[in-house]
């Protein structure tokens, strides 16, 4: 008998090797989709995606406006897919993100903008796909069959995905080398202990992660793993979002997970956490101040112990461990990959089979 979360623990293992075999596949359609955007470059980038792949457009929102200064806006699929509108999307970029590339009514958005006169590229695992098949460029994401319900690789080799665009699309040759020491740096990830927070997030009722500029999306994709995983009621908000409102939440012991990001955005995270501690809240944060800081050098060190936590200034806050502070988009993808690894013990906590989440199924068809 498979014992629970094997297939999950199996693939996200495989995350490492997946994104360093994406390089190949991706280089000659990478290289002509940015050949495409240099002769038409376009004002706006409108993303598609659902579930985990969302997640991975709000990543790429981040790096494309961090980094090239272009507006980035997710697409509502049931525009095309229930209404029949056609958005005026001429010359811009339309970029479709799916592990299967098999959800209607992405395909149906899809085939919208190319007929709309927009430049269409999609992310997807599955390359012989009808959204592949629709779209002009197919970014591989290689991730290879990915066969337990809860996506981990395919996340992870799409946000790989978004950075390969990014840096080929600027130029940015800090980014690229990060993303060759990538896949290391994603094995040595998975080994990290975060079983300090094991307890506090199987035993809560409802929890929220919070995460900024490069880590918002990390946190939108721990809050989905511990609702399909966990059956845990989790929400993510952006640090400053969380303060608009969702602060209302935290009475004592209230967990929250913060993922910190290893740029400018870090500041105003500590802060917040050591806000939400003097509040009672139970604040389990990644990283520590110096390595967080913006304005600390970048140094790539030994690797920690997979039983080492450190701590914040603050008692009240556990700091989960990390590997040493690479590049802010890399360091990241890094954390979710870190996290997969609690997910899943959280779930046989809680007596749920991670690979088999209740009420779902690994493709979901949606119009």
């Amino acid at each position: 008998m498979r014992p629970s979360g094997a297939r999950m623990r199996a693939e996200l293992r495989e995350a490492p090797e997946a994104v360093a075999r994406q390089a190949e596949p991706l280089a000659q359609p990478l290289a002509d989709l940015v050949a495409a955007l240099t002769r038409t470059p376009p004002s706006l980038v409108v993303t598609c995606a659902r579930g985990s792949s969302a997640h991975a457009a709000t990543f790429g929102k981040h790096l494309i406006e961090r980094h090239l200064g272009l507006p980035v806006a997710p697409a509502a699929p049931n525009i095309a897919a229930v209404y029949h509108q056609r958005l005026r999307l001429e010359r811009q970029l339309f970029l479709a993100i799916s592990q299967s590339g098999r959800s209607d009514d992405l395909v149906e958005t899809a085939a919208m903008a190319r007929d709309a006169g927009a430049l269409t590229a999609a992310i997807v695992n599955d390359t012989a796909s009808p959204l592949a098949d629709t779209c002009a460029f197919v970014l591989p994401m290689a991730a290879g069959p990915e066969l337990s319900v809860a996506a981990t690789k395919s996340f992870v080799a799409a946000l790989a995905v978004l950075m390969r665009v990014t840096a080929a699309w600027t130029g940015d040759a800090a980014l690229a080398a990060a993303l060759a020491r990538l896949p290391e740096r994603l094995a040595a990830a998975g080994e990290l202990d975060w079983g300090e927070a094991l307890r506090a997030v199987a035993t809560a009722e409802s929890l929220v992660a919070i995460g900024r500029g490069p880590t918002l999306a990390i946190a939108r994709e721990a809050a989905l793993k511990l609702k399909e995983t966990g059956n845990l009621h989790a929400e993510a908000f952006s640090g400053a979002e969380f303060q608009h409102g969702p602060m209302a939440l935290v009475q004592s012991r209230y967990p929250l997970l913060v993922f910190t990001p290893t740029d400018a955005a870090a500041a105003g995270l500590h802060d917040l956490a050591a806000d939400l501690a003097r509040k009672g809240a139970a604040v389990f944060m990644t990283a520590d101040r110096e390595a967080s800081s913006a304005s600390s050098p970048r140094k790539r060190g030994p690797i920690p112990r997979a039983d080492e936590v450190t701590r914040h200034d603050d008692p009240d806050i556990v700091m989960l461990p990390t590997l040493p502070p690479d590049h802010p988009e890399t360091d990241a993808a890094c954390l979710i990959q870190s996290f997969y690894g609690l997910s899943v013990r959280v779930a046989e906590q809680r007596g749920s089979d991670a690979d088999a989440p209740r009420h779902l199924q690994k493709v979901t068809r949606t119009r």
